[in-house]
């Protein structure tokens, strides 16, 4: 179900007390287009939640943030943007007291920027890894969705990355991106977007594996997919129930529609350990 009829892509969902608070791409409210509800349905305007870039980063590229709290006043922030010194896109960090912000970065350099693979997109926290995407489809190259450790302030990464899952299924097309990890029942599941963002055939898949790390196998087809492109997807658990957030296109004006891409919220349930997305 559509929520938010404004051009609002990669959206993300923070439960912070008695309120939630969405965050997505650049677009009419600023770096990081910030909402605020409190059932889910009705959303108004914050503004914008990274309103001050750093120096390393390119104003307009700021894309698909994403928040985890690490105390009542702490909140880490994951974004995309373009790296000055590469031209490719890059994943920087950064913290605020409130999980509206603002937002500040401080660092003189991205935290992760894989220029030689087009560079790090989509970052998206889990405990204490972070999962992103190498961005080679915009060099021409294959693209893999990375874990690797984060330090306890969520700050640095540690130890090694990891390769997990790249483009292998033929609904996929040239790319997996979107990563977001949850476990449940002692197992981790994997949400990825795959295929072109900006056409029809983009959609949710999902893997399974025993451990944060993996391996994880992919479980076929895909779990979300249709009219308008839904993808970019993350699990907001509340209430008892599970809610999963994605964006789609207006599938009547796809390629030209002034909304841009527009948040939807659907129900989340399980068939064993099997996703089920409600539209």
């Amino acid at each position: 179900m559509e929520v938010y009829a404004g051009n609002f892509a990669d959206p993300f969902v923070l439960a912070a007390g008695e309120l939630f608070y969405a965050f997505a791409t650049n677009g009419p409210l600023g770096n990081v287009q910030t909402l605020r509800s409190t059932d889910l349905q009705s959303w108004e305007p914050v503004g914008d939640a990274l309103p001050t870039l750093p120096a390393w980063t390119t104003p307009g590229r700021v894309w698909a943030p994403e928040v985890v709290a690490h105390g009542p006043d702490r909140y880490v922030m994951y974004y995309t943007s373009a790296d000055r010194a590469t031209g490719h896109q890059a994943v920087g960090v950064a913290v605020a007291t409130n999980p509206e912000g603002p937002y500040v970065d401080k660092s003189l350099d991205p935290l992760i920027s894989q220029s030689d693979e087009g560079g790090s997109i989509d970052a998206s926290p889990f405990r204490n890894y972070l999962y992103w995407k190498n961005d080679g489809n915009a060099i021409g190259v294959d693209t893999w969705i990375y874990a690797q450790q984060l330090s306890d302030d969520g700050l640095t990464l540690t130890g090694a990355s990891h390769r997990l899952i790249k483009q292998t299924l033929p609904w996929e097309g040239a790319l997996v991106e979107a990563p977001y990890v949850l476990e449940r029942n002692g197992l981790y599941h994997l949400f990825y977007s795959a295929n072109a963002f900006d056409k029809p055939d983009y959609a949710v898949g999902h893997a399974v594996a025993p451990t944060p790390l993996g391996p994880f196998i992919k479980s076929g087809d895909p779990i979300l997919s249709g009219p308008g492109g839904p993808g970019h997807n993350m699990v907001l658990s509340t209430g008892g129930h599970d809610y999963f957030v994605y964006h789609a296109w207006d599938p009547t004006q796809v390629g030209a529609d002034p909304r841009g891409r527009t948040m939807h919220i659907a129900e989340l349930t399980w068939n064993a350990e099997r996703p089920i997305v409600g539209r």
